[in-house]
């Protein structure tokens, strides 16, 4: 077997099209990454500062923000600077530390969407023993575990595939180095590992959307309950926005990583990437916050905070 260190980079080739649509595309994604940080940059400190914000909603909502700045940022910048440059290789141990992150971070969200489906029912279905159930030490755990899990998951795919020989060709048909398009250029028969795959994209996918799924029906089974219909708008309005980000993450996922193969051109699932880890990322902090009173209010209370510290130091 031919030494794996033959292959010293990788060639990402990205999006095909002109230079003019190169940059232009180029700039879009620079304008969502920097909203995408900007906004999940302001519901860490949003959730930080304001103590009326110290709720277990929140608590985990500021693990997923920090979730979605890694995310986007083991792939979008580095995206960015081969659109913009043209040079679009990246090196061995570059492309390897980007797929473990990628993937570790993106196992983490699942796990930590899930805990927060739980959180929303347990409100929603127990609010008497909310308090109770839902309190500091449980969820401390609930996001280590969403952690740890993430990490232990993938680190054994990780290793293996790390250790895979790459003798060949390094072109690789993305814009970033996704396991799929990897197990392709190695130099070694990778069905098990394909199937270590599989069976993780499995459970961390479909078992975390099951738990969603459990908790909303139920959720939507107490709502329906409800007398007033003010009533069950108020609690409907806490989910939505849940529902929608789980919609909008799971379906790119499940179609990127749990689709026969075969199914659908590259350059679609290019796109449905993109959909994945730049407009999902991008409309979390849009769809969870900027219409959320209680998170406007504490805004509000920040931004005159501010002004008032900005006037007094003059």
């Amino acid at each position: 077997m031919r030494n794996r260190t033959t292959v010293k980079e990788f060639i990402l080739l990205g999006f095909a099209g002109s230079r003019a649509f190169q940059i232009s595309l180029c700039l879009l994604l620079f304008s969502a990454y920097l909203l995408t940080i900007i906004g999940n940059v302001v519901i860490i400190a949003i959730t930080l500062l304001n103590r009326q914000l110290y709720t277990p909603m929140y608590f985990f909502l500021r693990h997923v923000a920090v979730v979605v700045i890694g995310y986007t940022s083991v792939v979008i910048p580095k995206t960015l600077a081969n659109m913009a440059t043209g040079y679009k290789t990246i090196s061995f141990s570059g492309c390897f530390t980007q797929s473990f992150l990628y993937f570790v971070l993106g196992t983490t969200g699942f796990f930590l969407l899930a805990v927060m489906s739980i959180d929303r029912y347990v409100a929603i279905c127990n609010p008497l023993h909310y308090s109770t159930i839902m309190n500091s030490q449980i969820c401390s755990l609930l996001v280590l575990c969403s952690w740890v899990g993430g990490f232990l998951l993938i680190m054994g795919p990780a290793i293996q595939l790390f250790q895979m020989p790459f003798c060949g060709l390094n072109i690789i048909d993305h814009f970033f180095c996704d396991s799929g398009p990897l197990l392709k250029l190695a130099c070694a028969d990778t069905s098990l590992l394909e199937l270590a795959d599989f069976l993780i994209a499995t459970l961390s996918l479909l078992g975390t959307l099951a738990i969603n799924l459990v908790s909303y029906v139920k959720i939507t089974t107490t709502v329906m309950r409800v007398p007033s219909a003010a009533g069950r708008k108020k609690a409907f309005s806490t989910c939505v926005s849940h529902i929608i980000v789980v919609s909008i993450t799971y379906g790119s996922c499940i179609f990127m990583y749990l689709k026969p193969k075969g199914i659908t051109e590259l350059d679609f699932s290019k796109v449905v990437a993109i959909l994945n880890t730049v407009v999902a990322p991008l409309l979390i902090p849009f769809i969870y916050c900027l219409r959320n009173k209680q998170v406007q209010d504490a805004l509000r209370a920040v931004f005159r905070k501010f002004v008032g510290f900005c006037k007094n130091s003059r």
